[in-house]
């Protein structure tokens, strides 16, 4: 292994980034959450993680061709057992990695509820677009730097243990952390954009004291990128300190061109973490057969419709649905494996494979 002690801790040079993509190849997936849970806690806390249904989705996820898999992490289940989690994280790669899948590990997440609380998780509202998904850390630690600074062996406790392992992609280190969250307005701290920028500046800090062997990455998902002068500050350092650059987009081909071609000016890998929703035009085809020929890899959101309920649309938190909605939101795949869409799985698998 070479030695890396002299390297400076800061991002990659562009070069060792776009090292890493060719040795890695074009990485394609989704956000996976096996349908058995609502939220991340759900996923990892030791009465509902469900290895069954996550062996079953992941034999799902390798047959639609898929190579990395962006997977949410929570700061409570580290609390609660930190131990414990990272074991649970090792059964998850072992059976991603014998199917030929990577991980894409999201340490922190600025989306949905800002009250998360550890144990049985409630039932989501019927129907409803990720009625039971919890941000990470939740508002009352995002509002206070002292507790932000308690985060810190969270941090470097997942990544260090996992630091060298091949098994993992990359590092996603906070998910959209100044989401305004219009579903939960009311309860949000009024300058999470400041609080998130503060958290996020450490998070990228106790990274790189840890030094992994793969790339740190947080996406930009809002707003206008074409010119560096008007980012915002947490835009700004997400970019500025990203081994490989990540974004999101739900828009149509012209729009996800715009958003790749914006990114070009870093010079390195590029990432589209988060894409597909069907009735707002970002669709597999054409999108992923294009970001495969421009090089940029591709993360749908979700595989497997379940407690997730993103199948519905966003616009579910204000209108009522009665049944199944037409089309679907996001996911590719009924419980049982068949496809929503059987001319869509078959256009997947002539992209992947």
């Amino acid at each position: 292994m070479a030695d890396r002690s002299r390297e400076p801790a800061g991002p990659w040079q562009p070069e060792r980034a776009r090292a890493w993509q060719a040795q890695r190849g074009w990485r394609v997936g989704c956000n996976f959450v096996p349908s058995s849970a609502s939220n991340p806690l759900e996923m990892w806390q030791a009465e509902t993680f469900d290895l069954p249904t996550l062996e079953r989705e992941l034999d799902f996820a390798a047959e639609l061709g898929f190579t990395s898999l962006r997977v949410f992490l929570h700061d409570l289940a580290w609390q609660q057992d930190p131990a414990g989690f990272l074991e649970r994280i090792e059964t998850f790669l072992v059976a991603a990695d014998r199917r030929g899948i990577g991980t894409l590990p999201v340490l922190f997440d600025g989306v949905w509820n800002p009250y998360p609380k550890p144990g049985a998780q409630p039932e989501p509202r019927l129907r409803v677009h990720n009625a039971g998904w919890v941000q990470s850390p939740g508002a009352e630690v995002l509002s206070d730097p002292a507790r932000q600074d308690a985060l810190e062996p969270y941090v470097k406790g997942v990544i260090a243990r996992f630091r060298d392992d091949p098994r993992i992609d990359g590092w996603d280190l906070f998910n959209e952390p100044d989401s305004p969250n219009l579903a939960y307005l009311a309860q949000e701290i009024e300058d999470k954009a400041a609080r998130a920028l503060e958290l996020l500046g450490k998070s990228f800090a106790w990274a790189r004291e840890v030094d992994p062997r793969q790339p740190l990455t947080v996406g930009v998902w809002d707003g206008d990128w074409d010119d560096a002068a008007g980012l915002t500050d947490l835009q700004r350092l997400s970019l500025d300190q990203s081994d490989v650059i990540s974004f999101h987009c739900y828009g149509d081909l012209d729009a996800l061109n715009r958003r790749v071609s914006s990114l070009r000016r870093y010079e390195r890998p590029i990432l589209c973490t988060e894409f597909m929703a069907r009735s707002l035009g970002s669709t597999f085809d054409p999108h992923l057969g294009w970001m495969k020929a421009q090089g940029v890899g591709a993360y749908c959101w979700g595989l497997v419709a379940g407690r997730t309920q993103t199948e519905y649309s966003w616009d579910s938190w204000v209108k009522t649905y009665e049944s199944e909605p037409s089309p679907w939101f996001h996911d590719v795949l009924r419980r049982d494996g068949t496809p929503y869409d059987p001319a869509e799985v078959a256009y997947i698998r002539s992209v992947t494979g």
